[in-house]
């Protein structure tokens, strides 16, 4: 029986020329879309409750969250995107503790998504997620966000895709979008990982490299020796590795993700083997003029035709064109474990604490009783407007053109920082007094600026401030 199902000669599928995804359509209508439609679009991030219903153990340390939105709405993003989570780590009478994972599940199935989240047994959130999130969970969400994506219509639809470690979760979404949808596409997929039992997801893409012949997929072990039996690469990755599993790399798209090392190297040999950089998308915390630029004609483009949905939404999220995920935490802030890291930039000139000025119109101190005096303080740097920092007992002096973590890092102020677009939400600080004109892109919810918080990698002083950090 066996031997006449391997002989049976099954012919290749026809197929449509290339990708689209299944919103695509009703964003390029003229007409009004059905309401459904519309529900089915990746318009807007938007804040939302969802209710773990499932947990799935996956190896190398990495968990799998699946969710529904409690109220019963769809989950509507691109492949590659994520989501921020509040997580009640301290209990439910604290703050939450914001972190963004990427979601690892199919836009194609948007009736429940997941993310994938790696144990970091010195971390602070993973191992409290891997411990307490279990079917019943509910937890406070924003998104989708993020313009590491696949594209919403692609007539050629040849990639490759790269990932190290936990850098597979976007990555698997793209290969679940991919293998879910019609049409023609070639795509080669290379995951590195740090021993043969740490590939997430691994018979799930063997299952589906076996059923769908548009997609590839080569594993490496990095720089580990090959254990016993291995079929799969070693060796970090190379140019030569690189021609390898896809010759024709130079006419493909790129999508990596992984280690801030491993796309570094990836970006030089990429360069190498002839990619042009304008068709490479990774997942770093900041993005390129060029990104930025395309994120603003696509939320152009959604918000002409979803006007009813960004009315709806407009109080808990505005338009967005880039961030990454802060799970993989790839950028530090502007400090190590000996102190502050070397300012550079700005003007460490000492200058006259009286004008300062942080005294209100009615001449009283908006900071309790119990707080140090701001005037007291060193002041550092040039500029209109000064930034009290009444933790770090420092004024800094900024211009109103200038965002104020940047600023603020630099004069050695400990400001934590990932995405600096306004998107993480890692950088949140309290403002006690004063006002900041901050166009953020979603790393932020409405209570929380009503509690006097804001994001300093996206805001611009419009007076002198006081800031508890």
């Amino acid at each position: 029986m066996t031997e006449l199902l391997t002989e049976t000669v099954i012919q290749e599928p026809q197929r449509i020329r290339g990708l689209e995804m299944p919103w695509n359509r009703v964003m390029g209508s003229t007409e009004a879309p059905a309401r459904a439609a519309r529900a089915l679009g990746p318009w807007h991030p938007q804040e939302f409750m969802a209710e773990c219903v499932e947990t799935v153990p996956e190896a190398g340390g990495i968990m799998t969250f699946v969710f529904r939105r409690c109220d019963g709405a769809p989950l509507a993003f691109r492949a590659g995107q994520y989501v921020n989570v509040a997580f009640p780590v301290n209990g439910e009478d604290q703050d939450p503790v914001d972190r963004s994972y990427s979601l690892s599940s199919s836009p194609t199935e948007p009736w429940t998504f997941s993310i994938s989240v790696k144990r970091d047994h010195a971390g602070l959130v993973s191992p409290w997620v891997h411990e307490n999130v279990k079917p019943g969970t509910v937890l406070d969400m924003l998104g989708p966000v993020g313009a590491f994506h696949l594209p919403d219509a692609d007539r050629r639809a040849r990639y490759l895709l790269l990932a190290a470690g936990a850098g597979i979760t976007p990555i698997m979404s793209m290969v679940r979008t991919i293998h879910s949808l019609p049409g023609h596409a070639d795509v080669v997929v290379l995951y590195h990982g740090a021993a043969a039992g740490d590939f997430a997801f691994h018979q799930e893409l063997a299952y589906i490299a076996s059923v769908d012949s548009r997609v590839k997929v080569h594993y490496s072990l990095g720089d580990r020796s090959k254990p016993e039996g291995w079929d799969g690469l070693s060796g970090r990755l190379t140019a030569a590795m690189l021609d390898y599993v896809a010759p024709d790399a130079n006419g493909r798209q790129v999508y990596a993700c992984g280690p801030e090392g491993y796309l570094n190297t990836a970006t030089k040999l990429l360069e190498k083997v002839g990619v042009d950089d304008t068709s490479i998308y990774m997942e770093f915390f900041t993005g390129d003029r060029q990104t930025l630029l395309e994120y603003q004609a696509e939320i152009a483009l959604a918000t002409d035709i979803a006007e009813e949905i960004a009315e709806e939404i407009a109080e808990s999220a505005e338009d967005y064109y880039e961030s990454q995920p802060s799970a993989f935490g790839l950028y530090e802030p502007g400090y190590d474990s000996e102190g502050t890291l070397q300012a550079t930039g700005l003007p460490l000139e000492t200058v006259d604490s009286d004008a300062s000025g942080f005294e209100n119109p009615e001449g009283t101190s908006d900071v309790g009783a119990g707080s140090p005096d701001a005037s007291s303080f060193d002041t550092v740097g040039t500029g209109s407007l000064t930034l009290s920092f009444m933790r770090t007992g420092i004024n800094v002096r900024i211009d109103p053109t200038e965002h104020i973590l940047g600023v603020a890092q630099r004069a050695g102020v400990r400001i934590g920082a990932n995405c600096k677009e306004g998107m993480c939400g890692s950088c949140k600080v309290v403002k006690l007094s004063g006002e900041v004109e901050m166009n953020h892109q979603g790393g932020i919810r409405a209570r929380e600026i009503t509690a006097g918080k804001f994001l300093p990698c996206c805001s611009t002083a419009q007076t002198d401030l006081v800031i508890d950090a």
